[in-house]
């Protein structure tokens, strides 16, 4: 019975199977003990005739070289695949060698390379059945075998091939997709972030504004009763009591990872404006109201949570930059016809003491009314005040 190469790549492809899994050493452990044992099987088939003709000590010497060829394999393989071939054209017991070589050339290689090998490998088995033919096995069937076998081969070796690749993009394309994740995730913490920081900016310059004033007023007005100073040291007290709170609150939400429901504060809305206007008058502003709003509560809460962030910020502006003038509130609008917001407070005709901020209030403002679809703009009118005006939408 001969070696015929149809069988041999069987455990070759289990082989493959855990190859990725292994390491180098064990690996070719593994392939040597196998074709070892296959080369053994062959010589001892071809041994009567072999003996017979003379041939068996090259049989032997072929197998030998052939198996201790197959560590090199993994390394070199296109080479060492072609000397195999060369030895099978010599011998059958170089035939699983041979066979293993086309095999691992499929399984690394282009196909075209491993076309020109499994060509190879059919071109040296038939030259070794026309050398040594196979008793009972015409040469036809033999060259049949010998092109259905390595085709085999090489198919096998590219589905393989094929699997890997597809594999490994399957990995980096999974591995993006969770870097891009965390990138969004990152992204989208870091813009709920700022808009804590914007919505904080705006709350303690606007708090701390009144504490300014109600101050202001106690060190410029001595001679007041002792009810309005009493009055103003409450404002300050209560003021920067607040202050304090808020800040807690952002520091707090700023150090958590954004995941926590407890950590949101609760957005003002278009009727709390008239709380917010009553605290400035409280710090002793004093503010003139025009409100035309037809439902303050039906207006949708992007357009109140902004417009009340606008009126919050011209107020703590005037406050700065005109203590003690008046401001002037106009608001109008309705479902359908949007919402119109001014402010309007006389500019100061020396040079102010600078106040302490960003100088960032306006731009943050600007991109508010931009985010709700609306906006906005300031200038200083030919009566010489300042004008902050916004138009929000308010759909019916």
């Amino acid at each position: 019975m001969s070696a015929l190469p149809v069988p041999l790549y069987a455990p070759l492809v289990l082989f493959d199977e855990w190859d990725e899994d292994c390491g180098q050493g064990r690996r070719s452990v593994v392939l040597v003990a196998t074709m070892v044992v296959l080369v053994a099987l062959t010589v001892v088939s071809w041994s009567d005739r072999s003996a017979a003709s003379g041939l068996l000590p090259l049989d032997i010497a072929v197998g030998v070289l052939a198996c201790g060829l197959l560590p090199l394999m993994l390394r070199r393989t296109v080479p060492v695949a072609l000397v195999l071939v060369v030895l099978a054209v010599l011998s059958p017991a170089a035939t699983p060698p041979a066979t293993c070589g086309a095999l691992l050339v499929a399984q690394r290689r282009p196909l075209v390379v491993a076309i020109a090998v499994g060509l190879a490998g059919v071109a040296g088995h038939a030259v070794q059945g026309l050398w040594r033919p196979t008793a009972g096995l015409a040469f036809v069937w033999w060259l049949v075998l010998a092109v259905v076998a390595h085709a085999a081969l090489v198919a096998s070796g590219a589905l393989t091939r094929a699997r890997r690749a597809l594999l490994v993009s399957l990995r980096e394309r999974a591995r993006r997709a969770e870097a891009e994740q965390a990138q969004r995730v990152a992204a989208a913490r870091s813009h709920e972030r700022t808009l804590i920081a914007r919505e904080m900016h705006d709350v303690l310059a606007h708090r701390l504004s009144l504490v300014a004033a109600s101050a202001g007023a106690l060190e410029y007005r001595p001679d007041a009763s002792p009810e309005k100073i009493a009055r103003a040291a409450g404002v300050v007290r209560a003021g920067v009591h607040q202050a304090l709170e808020e800040l807690r609150e952002v520091i707090g939400v700023l150090r958590a990872d954004g995941t926590d429901p407890a950590a949101d504060r609760p957005q003002p809305v278009l009727a709390d404006l008239s709380a917010l206007l009553a605290e400035s008058r409280d710090a002793g502003a004093v503010v003139h109201v025009d409100d035309r709003v037809t439902d303050p509560a039906a207006a949708p809460v992007t357009t109140g949570r902004t417009a009340y962030r606008i009126v919050q910020e011209g107020l703590t502006n005037a406050r700065k930059h005109a203590p003690g003038g008046p401001v002037h509130v106009r608001l109008e609008g309705g479902p359908g016809d949007g919402l119109l917001i001014e402010l309007r407070n006389p500019v100061p005709g020396g040079p102010p003491e600078a106040p302490p901020g960003s100088g960032t209030g306006l731009v943050g403002l600007a991109e508010r009314a931009q985010l709700a679809g609306g906006t906005l703009g300031h200038e200083i009118t030919p009566d010489g005040r300042f004008r902050l005006h916004a138009a929000l939408p308010w759909p019916p």
